[in-house]
C-alpha cells in the first residue's frame, strides 16, 4: 500500500510538471507540444483531482480544430528546437500552426466519461463541446473514407499513433523516398536510445508522406487518393466505432439537436467495413494496405480494441479473445504491440513490442463489456505493476517490465491515477 501511495503521488507530480499552462507535453524534452490523444488522456488523470483542468486540456486541444473538422496529432504552441520535425517542416498555414493530419479519436468516449461521472459544470462543458466533436468524427468518414466502404484510412503512420508498429511495413515500403528529400537532424534519438526507436529507413519514408502533403497544401482527398501512405488501421477503426457510439449517447445524454441518423449509420457501416481486415489465419482484426487490398500478419493490441468497438460476430471475437490469453501466457506484462509468437517480435522498440497503457486501458473495458472479466482485471493490474517497478516510462519491456522511452510520461500517470492508483491511496 505504501508503494501505491508514493507511485500515486508522483503520478500526480507528473501531470503537474508537464502543464504548459492549459495543455500538457507528453514529456520534457523528447516532445515538447501539445499531442492529440495524449491529452485526451491526460484529461482523465487530471479529473480525478482537478475536473476543471481536466476539461481546460480537452478544450485547449479542440481550439486548435481546423475549418474541415480535423482535430491535428500535435499542436504546436511555440516554436522547440528540440523537437523535430518541427512547425515549419509541416507549414499547415494554421492558427495556432499543427501537424497535417489527425490521431486516433478517443474524445466523445473520455468526454462522455466525465460527463457521466461529474456535474453541472461537466455537462455545460461537454455541451460546448458536443458540435466540434461531431464535426470531427464526420471528418474522419468524409476524408478518410470517401468511397463510403465502411473502412477508414490513415495517411501516415503517425496517424495510428503506433508510428513503426509492423503493420505499417506492407504500405511503407511502398514509399519511394525522394532524392530531394534533404538532410534533416532527428532530435528522438537525442532523448531515447535509437534501439527503442524507429530506425532511419524508416524515418526517411515518415518524412516523404509529410513532404508529399506540406507540397499539396494538405488537401486530405488528395493525400487519400494519392499520396504515398494509404492504410486501414484497427486502431483508428475501432476507436471511431467506439466513439461514435458514444458520441450518440453522450448526446442523448445532453439532450442535443443532432442527426443522431448520421451517427447510426456510421455506426452500420463501420462495423461491416471492419470484416474487412479480419484475417482467418492470424485469428484477428489486421492492417490493411487500401490500394492493393493485402492485409497485415499478426495479432496486435489494436487487434484487441475489437472488443472496445463491439466489432465482429462472436466467433470472431471469442477466437480473438483466445489468442489474447495465449499471449498473456508468453507475457510477464501484457498488453504486447506485436504478438510475440511472430518473428517480427522486438520487446523494446517503440510499437513493435512493448506494452502501453493506454491500450490497456480501453482494451479492458472491451473485455470487460464483453465478459472476459479476469483478462481485463490482468491488463489493469499490470497498468499499476508497470509503474510502481520501473516508473512512469512511455512504454515497457512485456517481458522484462523495463521503462522505455521517455520518463515520467503524461498519458502512464494519468491511466495510473485513473484505474485507482491514487484514489485508493487516498492521496490525491
Amino acid at each position: 500500500m505504501q508503494k501505491i501511495r508514493q507511485s500515486a503521488e508522483r503520478a500526480k507530480e507528473i501531470l503537474l510538471a508537464n502543464d504548459r499552462g492549459g495543455y500538457t507535453v507528453p514529456t520534457a524534452g523528447l516532445y515538447p507540444y501539445q499531442w492529440n490523444w495524449d491529452s485526451i488522456f491526460a484529461a482523465l488523470g487530471f479529473a480525478v483531482f482537478d475536473r476543471a483542468r481536466a476539461w481546460q486540456e480537452i478544450e485547449t486541444l479542440f481550439d486548435a480544430q481546423w475549418a474541415d473538422g480535423m482535430v491535428p496529432h500535435i499542436v504546436f504552441r511555440k516554436n522547440d528546437p528540440s523537437y523535430f520535425p518541427g512547425p515549419g517542416i509541416w507549414q499547415s498555414n494554421t492558427d495556432p500552426m499543427s501537424s497535417g493530419h489527425s490521431q486516433p479519436p478517443v474524445a466523445a468516449s473520455v468526454i462522455l466519461t466525465l460527463a457521466k461521472t461529474g456535474g453541472a459544470d461537466d455537462i455545460a462543458r461537454a455541451r460546448r463541446l458536443f458540435p466540434k466533436l461531431v464535426a470531427s468524427h464526420r471528418w474522419w468518414h468524409d476524408y478518410r473514407d470517401p468511397d463510403r466502404t465502411g473502412l477508414v484510412g490513415i495517411i501516415h503512420p503517425w496517424e495510428s499513433g503506433r508510428d513503426n508498429c509492423p503493420d505499417w511495413d506492407l504500405g511503407m515500403d511502398r514509399i519511394v523516398v525522394p532524392d530531394d528529400l534533404g538532410p534533416y537532424h532527428r532530435r528522438d534519438t537525442d532523448h531515447v536510445d535509437a534501439d527503442e526507436r524507429p530506425t532511419v529507413q524508416q524515418y526517411d519514408r515518415y518524412l516523404t508522406i509529410v513532404k508529399f502533403g506540406r507540397e499539396c497544401g494538405w488537401d486530405h482527398r488528395k493525400i487519400a487518393a494519392e499520396g504515398p501512405f494509404f492504410m486501414a488501421d484497427p486502431g483508428v477503426q475501432f476507436t471511431l466505432m467506439r466513439g461514435d457510439r458514444d458520441l450518440l449517447e453522450l448526446g442523448n445524454l445532453l439532450g442535443e439537436d443532432f442527426d443522431a441518423g448520421e451517427i447510426e449509420d456510421w455506426i452500420a457501416l463501420s462495423k461491416e467495413g471492419a470484416q474487412q481486415m479480419w484475417r482467418p489465419d492470424a485469428g484477428a482484426f489486421v492492417a490493411r494496405e487500401l490500394r492493393s487490398g493485402d492485409l497485415s500478419t499478426a495479432l496486435t493490441n489494436a487487434s484487441m480494441l475489437a472488443f472496445y468497438a463491439d466489432a465482429g460476430t462472436p466467433e470472431q471475437l471469442a477466437e480473438l479473445a483466445g489468442h489474447g490469453g495465449e499471449i498473456l501466457d508468453i507475457c510477464e506484462y501484457g498488453f504486447p504491440s506485436w504478438d510475440p509468437r511472430d518473428e517480427a517480435f522486438e520487446s523494446r522498440r517503440y510499437w513493435r513490442g512493448p506494452v502501453w497503457s493506454v491500450m490497456n486501458y480501453m482494451i479492458a473495458i472491451g473485455l470487460e463489456e464483453h465478459g472476459h472479466a479476469a483478462m481485463a482485471a490482468r491488463l489493469r493490474d499490470d497498468c499499476l505493476r508497470l509503474p510502481d517497478r520501473s516508473g512512469f516510462y512511455e512504454y515497457f519491456d512485456p517481458m522484462t517490465g523495463e521503462g522505455l522511452g521517455g520518463p515520467d510520461f503524461t498519458w502512464t500517470a494519468a491511466i495510473y491515477l485513473t484505474l485507482g492508483g491514487g484514489r485508493a491511496a487516498g492521496d490525491v
